[in-house]
C-alpha cells in the first residue's frame, strides 16, 4: 500500500486532538519539595496536569494559542475518571472560538492509543495532535494548520534549552528526529538511548503533529514498546515504512513551555504572567 500527502489545497485544518489522559506520574512522584500551594497539590494528586492553576488552568493557555492559530474544533482525550476536566471544559468554560468534545481512553496504554481514541471525532479530516502539558507557540500551530497534511514540527535542542524551561537532561530523552533532504521525516525514535540519539540531528519532537486518518491504520498495527506502551512515534515510523506516508517536517526554533514536574510550575507561571487567554 502506498500513499503520500494529500494535494495541497486552500483548505486548512480545523480539528485538534489534545492528549490529556496522562497519569501525571512524574508530577506526583516528584512532589517532594512541599513548596506547592494547597490547590496545586490537590490537582497534582489527581494526575490531571492540564488543570494545574496558574492564574487560570494551564490548559486554558494552551487552548487559547490553539484558537489564536485558527483551529475551531477540539477533542480532549481523557480518562473515564477525569470528571474535573469534563466538568470544567464541558460546562464552566463557554467559548465562541472553540467547540470542545471529549474522547475516552479507558486505559493509559500510550500516546498512539490516545490518538486512536479520537477516531470518531476526526472522521475523514486532517487533524492536529498535541500534548496537554506543553504550551506551543502560535506560529508553529498555524504553520501546521496551513499544511493540511501529514507533518511534524521539529524543535531545535539548543533553542529549547536557551528559550524554554526545559533542562538539557530532559531534552536528551525527547524523541530524536532525522530529516531527509526533501524535508520529510525519515526516522524518529522515542526515548532514545545511547547510539539512538542522533548526534547529526539537532531536531527533536515535542508531539506537535499534523495527521491524516491514515495514522489510525498505523496505530492499529504496532506493538507495545519496551515501556509497554503504544507509542505514537512507532505509529509514525510504521506509517512511513509500511504505508508510504510522507511527513513534512516544519522546523522551529521557538520556545515551548513544559509542565512535567512540580518545579516547572513556578517557572511556567512566571513565564505566562500577563498572557491573555481568549476563549
Amino acid at each position: 500500500m502506498t500513499s503520500t500527502h494529500p494535494a495541497r489545497t486552500s483548505r486548512k485544518t480545523e480539528k485538534v486532538v489534545v492528549l490529556a489522559r496522562g497519569l501525571g506520574t512524574r508530577m506526583r512522584q516528584s512532589d517532594q519539595t512541599g513548596n506547592l500551594a494547597s490547590r496545586e497539590q490537590a490537582v497534582v494528586r489527581t494526575g490531571v496536569k492540564a488543570l494545574i492553576p496558574l492564574d487560570r488552568p494551564f490548559l486554558d493557555y494552551v487552548l487559547s494559542n490553539v484558537a489564536a492559530a485558527g483551529y475551531r474544533k477540539v477533542c480532549l482525550v481523557i480518562g473515564p475518571e477525569h470528571d474535573a476536566l469534563r466538568d470544567y471544559y464541558g460546562r464552566q468554560v463557554v467559548t465562541d472560538l472553540l467547540h470542545i468534545e471529549f474522547a475516552i481512553q479507558h486505559k493509559p496504554r500510550g500516546t498512539a492509543d490516545a490518538v486512536a481514541s479520537a477516531q470518531s471525532f476526526v472522521g475523514s479530516d486532517t487533524f492536529l495532535a498535541i500534548n496537554s502539558d506543553n504550551y506551543y507557540p502560535v506560529d508553529a500551530l498555524d504553520k501546521l494548520r496551513q499544511l493540511n497534511g501529514a507533518g511534524l514540527t521539529a524543535f531545535d535542542r539548543e533553542h529549547l534549552v536557551d528559550g524554554s524551561n526545559i533542562p538539557t537532561a530532559r531534552i536528551a530523552a525527547f524523541a530524536s528526529v532525522v530529516i531527509g533532504p526533501d524535508e520529510n521525516l525519515q526516522r524518529i525514535v522515542e526515548k532514545p538511548q545511547g547510539s539512538q540519539i542522533f548526534e547529526s540531528s539537532p531536531w527533536v519532537s515535542m508531539n506537535l503533529w499534523s495527521f491524516t486518518p491514515d495514522i489510525f491504520t498505523a496505530c492499529a498495527n504496532i506493538t507495545p514498546s519496551p515501556r509497554d506502551e503504544l507509542e505514537i512515534t512507532d505509529a509514525v515510523q510504521y506509517a512511513i515504512d509500511h504505508l508510504g506516508i510522507q511527513f513534512r517536517v516544519l522546523k522551529s526554533r521557538s520556545p515551548v513551555l513544559d509542565l512535567s514536574y512540580p518545579d516547572d510550575i513556578p517557572v511556567v507561571k512566571a513565564r505566562l504572567a500577563g498572557a491573555k487567554v481568549q476563549l
